[in-house]
């Protein structure tokens, strides 16, 4: 098994502000509810996990392409990560992927399956099953 963490630092009351980072140091960054809900800068927890996803998604997807014998030279994925902030608890309430993929030895039709296998079981993904719509936009081979 593989351990890993983050950290998280707050300052004050909810107007404070806090710093979170990771166990390798290379994620160092500030955050705040300004970060969060009013477009200030710093990150945020949603903004976290959408790069975590797009991460994890990229790389299983590119795990699987190789297991497929297509040769990736990149693949790009944006995991845009919705907060729903209507209601009186903030709810993460939908993910969307996007990726975009330089493979050869590949179709359309099997990059998009793949890409489809991929959101369903990379590890991160299935973390995130609890959020009622998870989607792929699209996979689209350049």
């Amino acid at each position: 098994m593989i351990n890993q963490h983050g950290n998280a630092v707050w300052n004050g009351d909810i107007k404070g502000s806090g710093e979170v980072s990771t166990q390798s140091g290379t994620v160092k960054a500030p955050y705040s509810v300004g970060a969060r809900f009013e477009g200030q800068k710093g990150t945020n927890p949603e903004e976290l996990i959408g790069a975590a996803h797009a991460g994890c998604y990229t790389m299983f997807l590119t795990g699987q392409l190789t297991k497929a014998g297509a040769q990736v030279k990149q693949i790009r994925t944006e995991s845009k990560v919705t907060l729903d902030t209507s209601g009186e608890i903030p709810k993460v309430v939908k993910i969307v992927l996007t990726t975009e993929g330089e493979v050869e030895g590949i179709t359309q039709e099997e990059f998009q399956q793949q890409a489809e296998n991929a959101k369903l079981h990379c590890p991160i993904s299935q973390l995130l099953s609890a959020v009622p719509e998870m989607e792929l936009a699209s996979a689209t081979l350049k």
